[in-house]
């Protein structure tokens, strides 16, 4: 009984550690919690956020000074998402977008 107590605690324990932090509604000690945001990104974001709400990543990677794809990227991983969402990059967006066209695009089509 002890050893399922201990392996329920230890899976709570590792669930809470990699909860996702939506950039919209994190505080400043929850951003700076993420690996790769420091105080002075930190400030960054809520400073934009001021604007209004992140509506996407491209929207976040447009407002917030240092952020490109690749940063997203590693923030995404991080646990940081945007309404809900994880970064998506562009190249494997476009790529499920080809693949959703062809799929689409009957066998027996005139070429």
């Amino acid at each position: 009984m002890f050893k399922k107590i201990v392996a329920s605690w230890a899976m709570l324990a590792a669930a809470t550690c990699f909860a996702a932090v939506d950039v919209n509604k994190a505080t400043p000690a929850e951003l700076d919690a993420i690996k790769g945001v420091g105080p002075s990104m930190s400030e960054s974001i809520l400073e934009a956020r001021k604007q209004g709400e992140f509506k996407s990543w491209d929207d976040f990677i447009a407002r917030v000074k240092g952020v490109k794809e690749k940063m997203a990227e590693r923030l995404s991983a991080e646990g940081l998402t945007i309404n809900g969402q994880p970064f998506k990059p562009a190249a494997a967006a476009g790529a499920t977008a080809a693949k959703d066209m062809k799929a689409a695009k009957p066998a027996n089509a005139a070429k």
